[in-house]
């Protein structure tokens, strides 16, 4: 099931999935507060999460993070997807996500094409992933 998700969970599977070897604190974003949180539940237990951020008409998604044990389940695709169905049905031009380098492959199945924005950060080589839509007159 997926659902809006209380901020403190979020942080929680943050950082246990993103930055375990930091504080807590590492893992919230200056602007989360803005942000709309959602999580795919498994049998009530949250396995998976993200936050949104609308811009103008575009949506970006961040810190999208997958409890270990539950990682290549399809969770996270059908968190995914809902964030796709979500953009599309709300007529946004464009989703788009910071992505690892190494997780391009994952989003390139959900028709994300890479941009050339590339950045480093926290030692990890990052590009701008974008998925964008046309919208009936």
């Amino acid at each position: 099931m997926i659902n809006e998700v209380a901020y403190s969970d979020v942080l929680e599977i943050r950082h246990k999935v993103m930055y375990p070897d930091k504080d807590k604190d590492y893992v919230i974003l200056p602007d989360d507060d803005t942000g709309l949180h959602i999580g795919y539940y498994k049998e009530g237990l949250l396995v998976s999460v993200l936050s949104l951020f609308l811009k103008n008409r575009e949506l970006q998604f961040r810190k999208f993070a997958t409890l270990p044990a539950y990682q290549g389940q399809g969770y996270g695709s059908e968190l995914l997807k809902w964030v796709l169905d979500y953009a599309k049905d709300m007529k946004f031009d464009r989703v788009w996500c910071n992505s690892r380098i190494e997780k391009t492959d994952f989003y390139k199945k959900f028709e994300f094409m890479e941009t050339d924005q590339v950045f480093e950060k926290d030692g990890h080589q990052f590009i701008i992933l974008e998925r964008k839509f046309e919208h009936e007159g």
